[in-house]
């Protein structure tokens, strides 16, 4: 896929630790430590995937929850005792939305909250959509998901394919970033599946609000709520769910590495950046 990097978009992949260049109109890239095959091969199945996330003939991959299953977790929402109706989450604006998440206690997760995860972008649209895990300590202090070193990273990651989570830059398009869950889990525990679903809510009125012309989940649980209506495939290793165009709620959802994962593993950066290549790939793929 060809691809006009300008000056600030190499410099940007320069942090993530990719290399690219362009030989007349063929694009290369490597990892620093040098991985051009993995990258050319996903590249290369790019196509295909879009392909299979839209043709007509293949199974078409939406992974939006069903109307039993929406139905079944706003009756569960709206038996939980608490300051908010949380059944009628789906017509609550940004305000509405960030006030119920901020004083919501649906579910177990409650008990970790210091902040909410729903309120640092409130009331932007944006073509990105970033989704990651439940919120750590350092996240929950912060009230934002992606922090530090990883925060960094993704926010470099983002700007190689235009686009910012921050305040709006000209030349750069908007990236909504949320976590799955807007509540850390007490003493770090992982969260259920019922406290996911439960949370889901949210993130359903998110993207609804944002109207997202593309998702990326980053993270096991994201990816469990975001590939829900595939439980098999969403079961599967990362690298096993990477290089396909999902849905969830009719909007293509990919997934690829955490930002941590990243910095624990560099070799994995120039994947990473295939799997915004195939995002890239979808927002000018017409609808």
């Amino acid at each position: 896929m060809p691809l006009a990097l300008d000056t600030r978009q190499r410099a940007m992949l320069l942090e993530m630790g990719v290399r690219v260049w362009l030989p007349g109109t063929d694009f290369a890239l490597a990892a620093t430590g040098g991985l051009p095959d993995a990258v050319s091969a996903a590249q290369a199945s790019n196509a295909g995937a879009l392909r299979a996330g839209a043709g007509s003939t293949a199974p078409h991959r939406d992974a939006g929850a069903s109307a039993a299953t929406k139905t079944a977790t706003d009756t569960a929402l709206s038996r939980r005792d608490g300051a908010n109706d949380l059944s009628q989450i789906s017509a609550m604006d940004w305000d509405a939305l960030a006030r119920t998440a901020a004083g919501c206690q649906a579910c177990g997760l409650c008990a970790g909250r210091s902040r909410s995860m729903l309120s640092a972008q409130a009331g932007r649209r944006a073509r990105w959509m970033i989704v990651g895990d439940p919120p750590d300590e350092e996240q929950d202090a912060a009230g934002q998901p992606f922090t530090g070193e990883a925060g960094l990273l993704l926010s470099n990651m983002l700007k190689a394919v235009g686009a910012t989570r921050g305040d709006l830059v000209p030349g750069l398009e908007a990236a909504y970033v949320t976590a799955v869950s807007k509540c850390r889990p007490p003493q770090g525990r992982v969260p259920q599946a019922a406290e996911l679903s439960q949370c889901a809510a949210y993130l359903q009125r998110e993207i609804a609000l944002v109207q997202p012309a593309v998702i990326v989940a980053m993270g096991r649980f994201a990816n469990q709520v975001l590939l829900q209506a595939h439980p098999q495939e969403a079961a599967l290793p990362l690298g096993r769910q990477r290089g396909q165009v999902y849905r969830y709620q009719g909007v293509p959802v990919l997934v690829t590495y955490t930002p941590q994962a990243l910095l624990r593993q560099p070799a994995d950066k120039a994947k990473a950046w295939a799997d915004l290549c195939l995002a890239m790939d979808v927002l000018k793929t017409p609808v």
